[in-house]
């Protein structure tokens, strides 16, 4: 049964359109994950089904008796509450006896424990924590959940993952932690250009479905463009009378002409940008930080080596930020060392773009903004402008003379993790930098990070980035001291269970399943991972990759010269024959190319949305 239709709704912010006449419906208990690409409107399609926004066309209908809880990706409170009262607030009396113990369970395991603190005195993530129970515990058919594991530690992440399995009602969720959503739904909806696309799987099946439609439709723009070849070739010829039949080719050859291939997402493209490292790194010896006399950071030591890949993590608050900014230079340790070398050069992408360099005045415009830190930079395909990397980071020419105020959050954390790497640094330190960007965006930084040639060290608590981009993790201990694991997320993981304990491990696989399904083996977790990570172009196929396009150009323009060549020659039947048979190998050419670059095609798709 639909209890949730949006019909044929479009709506237009200023010059951009969000929607363009699209559907959508919802059945009682789906459980779905909206992806789309920052600033294709997955916050505002949620706002529409929550009332709060209203479409400029189109109906939104909802069941009757229908009750729609919704959780903004920044939640407010009354800043004189206290958290308790910030949760149970409309609750009826007999409510507040059966789910106040619940509550505090929830409030405590997400690592809240004094219920009697005023709502004004809690952090930004605190607040959405608190937000997020004060959802799972009312009375609604539907949760509408605006990125809702944003500010959630692995562990907090995996016991909402939990919850939300066992959860009986309906959820559409916006969330770019691609294990939560494979875990979590049991359908994907994609923003895209306007359109919704719906696909009935969890995330790995939508990722198969979504390749194959986009398949379907260049197969389509292949055969429109080789009827187009071959009327042209006609048109060119001339027709020797004007009959109706050669009308209507005529006709036909206009509107193949006059239509348009499928349009395609533009990509986050990047060459290596890095400067060259000597060979002193950073070092850091013996590092301690307390406050107010707990220690956060104890006796920490440290050799960064070229290129390394480190992922440090630990649940809200054990002091993962405070040694980010130890190692950036922004605080210093209260005992011990950090040495850095003479050539190092860091660039800090940090939670909050707190930096008075980097903040972001509403009114400047996007193009100044990049123009503050460099006018060009050098890649490895030689110096980049700045617009010319703002193209690359899906800022079209028409927006960079916009005002940063007319931007998503996302799409302003994009446009600082641009500044952040028009720096040219050789050490990377990303503090949760998977927040707020969409999973297009963290595909190709992440094969951007496979290919920087510098050293990478990130906090973050999401789990597929982990396992895609560290091979070393240091994770904080009860006490202040890290300790060291090598491999990814899941590596860790498999290390924990080996030192005692059960522990569940995130896989790519249908959703719905109980927990000991889900449960896997180390040598069945290794085999998919193995599968999963590690697809990639050979060096060969980059390089053919990079040139295939033009060669399948330059075939066809020799084929329209042949052509062309055929006409004025007609009586010279010697030289007919040779252009005849050269055509021919052409043609056969040009097919085997065309096999090759579909598959070469695939391939790139595929290796993007693992």
């Amino acid at each position: 049964m639909n209890i949730i239709t949006l019909e044929n709704i479009s709506k237009v912010f200023t010059e951009r359109k969000v929607f363009d006449e699209t559907s959508f419906y919802l059945q009682e208990g789906e459980k779905v994950g909206v992806v789309g690409i920052n600033g294709t409107g997955k916050s505002t399609f949620l706002r529409i089904i929550a009332g709060l926004e209203e479409a400029d066309d189109g109906k939104v209908i909802l069941a009757n008796h229908l009750v729609v809880k919704y959780l903004p990706q920044h939640p407010e409170f009354n800043p004189e509450d206290n958290i308790l009262d910030c949760i149970t607030r409309g609750w009826k009396e007999e409510e507040k006896i059966d789910k106040e113990t619940q509550a505090k369970t929830m409030l405590t395991g997400l690592g809240i424990s004094e219920f009697e603190q005023k709502a004004g005195t809690l952090s930004g993530g605190q607040q959405k924590r608190l937000a997020l129970i004060e959802a799972l515990l009312s009375n609604a058919d539907v949760l509408l959940l605006d990125e809702p594991t944003n500010h959630l530690d692995q562990r907090m992440t995996e016991w909402l993952e939990d919850v939300l399995i066992k959860f009986r009602k309906s959820i559409i969720m916006v969330t770019h932690d691609r294990y939560f959503l494979d875990q979590v739904c049991n359908r994907i909806v994609e923003v895209d250009k306007g359109k919704i696309y719906s696909y009935q799987e969890n995330y790995s099946g939508f990722l198969k479905l979504k390749a194959e439609r986009e398949e379907m439709e260049f197969a389509s723009d292949r055969k429109r463009r080789s009827l187009l070849r071959t009327e042209l070739q006609w048109v060119q010829r001339g027709a020797r009378a004007r009959s109706t039949k050669q009308k209507f080719r005529l006709n036909r050859y206009e509107e193949l002409k006059n239509m348009t291939g499928p349009e395609t997402d533009g990509k986050v493209e990047l060459g290596s940008i890095a400067t060259r490292m000597g060979r002193t790194t950073v070092e850091l010896d013996g590092i301690c930080k307390s406050y107010d006399g707990k220690p956060f950071i104890n006796h920490f030591s440290y050799n960064f080596l070229k290129n390394d890949r480190i992922g440090i993590i630990g649940p809200n608050g054990c002091g993962k930020t405070t040694l980010m900014k130890i190692i950036a230079g922004r605080i210093e340790p209260d005992e011990g060392t950090v040495t850095v070398g003479q050539t190092i050069k860091i660039g800090y992408y940090s939670q909050m773009i707190e930096d008075a360099q980097a903040k972001m005045d509403p009114e400047q415009r996007l193009i100044d903004y990049i123009k503050d830190v460099a006018e060009y930079v050098q890649t490895s395909e030689g110096p980049v402008s700045a617009s010319q990397m703002l193209e690359k980071f899906l800022f079209i020419s028409s927006a960079q003379y916009s005002n940063i105020g007319k931007l998503s959050g996302g799409e302003k954390r994009r446009l600082n993790l641009l500044r952040v790497l028009m720096e040219a640094p050789n050490v990377l330190i990303l503090d949760e930098p998977t927040n707020d960007l969409d999973i297009t965006t963290l595909t190709v930084l992440e094969d951007f990070l496979d290919h920087f040639q510098g050293i990478v060290i990130m906090v973050s608590h999401d789990r597929y980035f982990l396992d895609r981009t560290a091979s070393r993790i240091f994770a904080f201990q009860p006490d202040g001291s890290l300790k060291q694991y090598e491999g990814g997320y899941t590596d860790y993981m498999l290390r924990l269970e080996e030192e005692g304990g059960s522990v569940s491990i995130p896989m790519m696989t249908s959703a719905g399943k109980t927990a000991e399904e889900k449960k896997v083996s180390k040598e069945e977790w290794k085999k998919q991972n193995a599968e999963n990570r590690k697809l990639k172009f050979t060096y060969a196929e980059q390089k053919e990759y990079e040139t295939i396009e033009s060669d399948i150009a330059t075939i066809e323009e020799r084929i329209e010269e042949i052509d062309q060549e055929m006409v004025s020659c007609a009586s010279d039947f010697v030289k007919l024959n040779a252009l005849s048979e050269e055509k021919d190998a052409l043609l056969s050419q040009l097919e085997e190319k065309m096999d090759r670059w579909m598959y070469l095609e695939d391939l790139a798709n595929q290796i993007a949305n693992q």
